[in-house]
C-alpha cells in the first residue's frame, strides 16, 4: 500500500516518474549513513531534482509524514545554514518560508513578528504579530482583560468558569493529548533500586493531585500515553495507591526511614502541568508522608533545567512532561523511552526493542500486541511515575475572529484576524532559542512554527497531515522510501527561492552528527536523534 496525502492511487507512478526524469542544470545533494549498522531509520535524503526530495529508510517508518509535519524539521536555506554554521545567528534570527518574518527579539521583553508579503499560502489579515510570555496564569489573564494582549495561553484552572461567564472573551479548550510525570534517573542512588521506584509508583495518591490541582476533565493517568492515540492504553494499569505497601517495599530496599533528595522543576505552566510551583509542593507533602521521603524543592530555569533533565543529570526527583507533537502513539513512547535517550538513566533494552518493532509496523492492528508488552515493561520497570492528562485551555478576546488552539501545535495566527494592524499573543515563557531543528521545549517551538516550515503541517481543527512546503509525499510499498513533491515558487524571507537542496541541507543539520552545520543551541538535536532513532554518522 502506498501513503499519500493527496493521490495514493497514483502516488507510486509519481514517484516513479520523478526519479527518473532528467535533474537537468540542477545539481542536487544528498546526506547518507555509511550503511544501517548505526541503528537509525534513515540511511539517506537525495535531492533528485530541484522539487523532489527522497528518503530511503533503513527500515519502514508508517508514521514518517506525522513526524516529517512537526516543527523541528521545519527548511531553511541552504546558503543561510552554510553562512552560520548551524550556529550563531540562526539561533535567534530564523529564515524560513513562513507567514511571519522575524524583525526583533529583545530578550526578556517579546519577539515582534512582520507579516511576509511573498508569502506562498493565504497571508495574515494584520500586519504585526508580538509574542510575550508571563509564567502567571493570573497575570496573563489580567493583560487579556486590559486589551494589552489579545490571546493567552493556559488558563489557570480556577479562572475557567470566570472566562466562560465573561462575554468579553472567548473561552478556547485546548485538545492536546499531554501527560504529567514524576521522573528519576536510575544512574543515582536509591534510583538505581527497582524497588525504591515502584514504591513511589504506589506512594503517590495521583488522583488526589487531579482532584485538588487540575481542571475539570483532567485524568488520573493509567498509562504514559493518553488514551487518545492509538495503541497508547493497551496493557496493564498502573499501580494503585497503597502508602501502607508502598512503605513497607521502600523498607525492604532499605530505607525504612525514607531518604533525603530533591525535586526539581522549572517553573513554567503547562496544560500538564498548571500552577508548577503548588503542584510540586504537593509531591513534596506526599513524598514526607506517605514514605518519609525529606525532598527539597529546587526550582530551575526553564532552559537549564530541560538540558539537565533530558539528559539525565538530575540527581533527585523532577517534574516534567510532554504534549503531544503530532498524531501518533510513537511521539510519546520512542521519544522517552528509546535506547538513545538517557533521560531516566541507563535505557532499557526490555521497552526500546519492542517499540523499535512495533515503530515499522503500519497496521495499528498488528502492532497492538508490541504496544501492550512495551506499556507493560514501563509498568514493571518504572523508569518514571504517570500523574495525570491535563485539561488546558486557552482564551482570547472576543472580537479576535477564528482564534483558536490546534490539537497539535500552537495556533496559525495568519489565520485569526484582530480586527486591527497588531496581534499580541502571551504565552507561559520565553524561547530558549528560535533554531527548533534543535529544541524542544514548547514555547520555542510555538515562535518558530510562525517562522519556518516543514514539508507537510497539521491541521487547526482536526489535526490531520497537510500539506505545506510539499505538495505531496508518497511512500513506496513498506514505507521504506519516501518521495516528496516540493511546491514550486515558494520563497523565503531573505528573497532567496526553495528547492530540494534547501531540504537535504536543513534536515543534515540535524540527522548528520559529522556535518559542519550540526551545531545548533544544545548540540543533542533530541527530536533527530530520538525520532529516527539516532543520528547518522555519530563517532
Amino acid at each position: 500500500m502506498k501513503h499519500s496525502i493527496f493521490s495514493p492511487a497514483i502516488a507510486g507512478i509519481l514517484a516513479t516518474a520523478f526519479l527518473a526524469g532528467p535533474a537537468g542544470a540542477f545539481q542536487g545533494n544528498s546526506v547518507a549513513a555509511k550503511d544501517c549498522s548505526y541503528g537509525g531509520k534513515i540511511k539517506s535524503i537525495e535531492a533528485v531534482n530541484a522539487h523532489t526530495v527522497r528518503f530511503s529508510m533503513c527500515k519502514p517508518d508508517p508514521a514518517f509524514m506525522a513526524k516529517a509535519a512537526f516543527t523541528p524539521f521545519g527548511i531553511q536555506p541552504e546558503e543561510y545554514l552554510n553562512a552560520t554554521g548551524g550556529g550563531g545567528d540562526i539561533l535567534e534570527k530564523p529564515v524560513g518560508t513562513g507567514p511571519w518574518k522575524l524583525e526583533k527579539w529583545a530578550r526578556g521583553d517579546s519577539i515582534i513578528m512582520r507579516r511576509f508579503d511573498d508569502y506562498w499560502g493565504q497571508a495574515a489579515p494584520y500586519g504585526t504579530l508580538v509574542i510575550r510570555w508571563s509564567d502567571s496564569g493570573a497575570g496573563r489573564l489580567v493583560e487579556l482583560r486590559a486589551g494589552t494582549v489579545d490571546q493567552i495561553t493556559n488558563i489557570s484552572p480556577d479562572d475557567f468558569d470566570s472566562v466562560k461567564n465573561d462575554p468579553s472573551l472567548t473561552f478556547i479548550p485546548v485538545a492536546n493529548p499531554n501527560t504529567l510525570y514524576l521522573a528519576m534517573t536510575n544512574t543515582f542512588k536509591p534510583f538505581d533500586d527497582l524497588r525504591v521506584r515502584k514504591a513511589i509508583a504506589m506512594g503517590i495518591d495521583r488522583a488526589r493531585i487531579v482532584d485538588n490541582f487540575f481542571p475539570g476533565g483532567s485524568e488520573v493517568a493509567s498509562h504514559f500515553t493518553p488514551c487518545s492515540i492509538t495503541n497508547a492504553c493497551e496493557g496493564e494499569s498502573w499501580y494503585e495507591f497503597d502508602a501502607g505497601k508502598a512503605k513497607a517495599m521502600l523498607a525492604e530496599a532499605g530505607y525504612p526511614d525514607g531518604f533525603k533528595t530533591k525535586i526539581f522543576f522549572r517553573d513554567v505552566f503547562r496544560g500538564y502541568l498548571p500552577e508548577p510551583s503548588i503542584v510540586a509542593v504537593e509531591f513534596q507533602t506526599q513524598l514526607r508522608d506517605n514514605l518519609g521521603i525529606d525532598a527539597e524543592v529546587v526550582v530551575m530555569e526553564s532552559g537549564e533545567f530541560i538540558d539537565e533533565s533530558t539528559n539525565g543529570r538530575l540527581d533527585g526527583f523532577y517534574l516534567l512532561g510532554w504534549g503531544a507533537d503530532y498524531p501518533h502513539v510513537t511521539n510519546f513512547l520512542d521519544f522517552h523511552f528509546s535506547s538513545k535517550n538517557p533521560q531516566y538513566g541507563t535505557p532499557h533494552p526490555e521497552i526500546y526493542k519492542l517499540l523499535e518493532e512495533a515503530s515499522s509496523i503500519g497496521d495499528a492492528a498488528v502492532a497492538r500486541p508490541l504496544y501492550e508488552d512495551a506499556n507493560n515493561a514501563i509498568k514493571a520497570i518504572v523508569p518514571m511515575v504517570p500523574i495525570a492528562h491535563g485539561a488546558s485551555a486557552s482564551a482570547a478576546l472576543a472580537g479576535v475572529k477564528n482564534a483558536h488552539f490546534r490539537p497539535f501545535g500552537a495556533p496559525l495566527f495568519h489565520r485569526a484576524d484582530p480586527g486591527k494592524d497588531t496581534f499580541v499573543f502571551m504565552q507561559n515563557a520565553e524561547p530558549i532559542s528560535l533554531y527548533c531543528t534543535d529544541e524542544t521545549d514548547g514555547e520555542s517551538l510555538a515562535a518558530c512554527q510562525q517562522v519556518v516550515e516543514p514539508l507537510l503541517g497539521y491541521a487547526i481543527d482536526s489535526g490531520a497531515i497537510e500539506a505545506r512546503l510539499a505538495t505531496d509525499c508518497s511512500a513506496n510499498a513498506d514505507s521504506t522510501v519516501w518521495t516528496c513533491e516540493l511546491r514550486k515558487g515558494v520563497k523565503f524571507h531573505d528573497g532567496s527561492s526553495l528547492d530540494a537542496n534547501d531540504v537535504v541541507a536543513s534536515w543534515a543539520a540535524g540527522i548528520d552528527a559529522a556535518n559542519p552545520n550540526h551545531k545548533g543551541n544544545t548540540g543533542a538535536f533530541e527530536y533527530y536523534s530520538y525520532l529516527w532513532d539516532g543520528l547518522m554518522n555519530a563517532q
